[in-house]
């Protein structure tokens, strides 16, 4: 018995488009993914420049208990409250973070632990009580399944019919964070490597902060029925750590992540189909794999390129 199944060119490449509504439905799919991959990647790059990478791992679990929270007062899914309730637990989740971080003992790494961990159970405990009069999927929630992305209901003003909804909203956080990143770049630059000196300039240091928070709370909450709280970590992290070995500049970060999302995406969307398993994982994997590839080969810190260096002379 094999562990691989069997590598079938046209199964993989080529019967995903072999009709007009596959590639509808597939372009969606990848579409969303890319999105996905490129809203989370800049915000990313910065909570990793901030050596706080697994904020993301905090707020995507401290925002349960509002997805929560607002299902039981609205008594519905819809798309807006849920986003409210995502914003106002990731930006509290954020708070008691950085309240801990600052009033007590206990550093940064630490503080994430504990609120994102009691955050997340409170989130589970809500459910479970629930469990009769509440209809969330926590499977949904933890692993989503980018595949059903076209099943999503349209969006509709007045009589005018744009399309799918998940889309639309996730292009729209898309567009509030490259445009809030284009308009606050000096900001965050400065707040991320050099806070002291930021201060001293009379920036809202703690402002910029619970901006970059909210805007990684929105993107969040918009990714949850793509990738889910779990994966949604992986696109977060990779695209900024593996163009690190690529280039140095913030800058130069920032825009790889564009190709490496649609990589990501690409080779995601038909690893997923040669192994039959779920497209963020996919997609999770292959972002692995172009990370160690970059990590051995990078010009910028590889480990090919280190050994090869000639040793300094005396």
């Amino acid at each position: 018995m094999s562990f691989f199944p069997p590598f079938d060119l046209q199964k993989i490449l080529l019967d995903p488009w072999s009709s007009p509504e596959l590639i509808l439905w597939n372009g969606q799919v990848l579409l969303m993914g890319i999105i996905v991959c490129w809203a989370s990647g800049i915000i990313g790059s910065f909570l990793v420049v901030r050596r706080m990478a697994l904020m993301g791992d905090a707020i995507s679990h401290g925002i349960l208990p509002g997805l929560v929270i607002s299902f039981l007062i609205c008594g519905s899914l819809e798309i807006g409250p849920m986003l409210l309730g995502a914003c106002v637990a990731g930006l509290a989740c954020s708070l008691c973070i950085e309240w801990l971080r600052t009033n007590t003992p206990i550093k940064q790494d630490a503080a994430m632990a504990v609120v994102f961990t009691s955050f997340f159970a409170l989130g589970v405990t809500l459910i479970n009580l629930q469990v009769g009069h509440i209809d969330i999927d926590t499977g949904c929630i933890l692993y989503g399944e980018i595949g059903l992305i076209p099943l999503s209901p349209s969006l509709v003003l007045g009589e005018l019919d744009l399309g799918n909804r998940s889309l639309w909203i996730m292009g729209s956080v898309c567009f509030l964070i490259l445009i809030s990143v284009s308009l606050f770049y000096k900001q965050l630059l400065l707040t991320s490597f050099d806070p002291v000196l930021a201060f001293s300039k009379g920036w809202p240091v703690k402002g910029v902060h619970m901006g970059l928070m909210l805007l990684l709370a929105l993107s969040t909450v918009a990714s949850l029925e793509a990738v889910g709280v779990i994966l949604v970590v992986a696109m977060l992290v990779f695209p900024c750590t593996t163009a690190s070995f690529l280039c140095k500049r913030l800058s130069s970060i920032l825009w790889a992540t564009f190709p490496l999302g649609i990589i990501y995406t690409l080779g995601g969307f038909h690893l997923a189909h040669w192994m039959d398993c779920s497209i963020a994982a996919a997609m999770a994997i292959v972002a692995t794999f172009v990370f160690v590839i970059a990590c051995f080969f990078g010009p910028k810190g590889g480990l090919i390129w280190n050994f090869s260096k000639p040793l300094p002379t005396l």
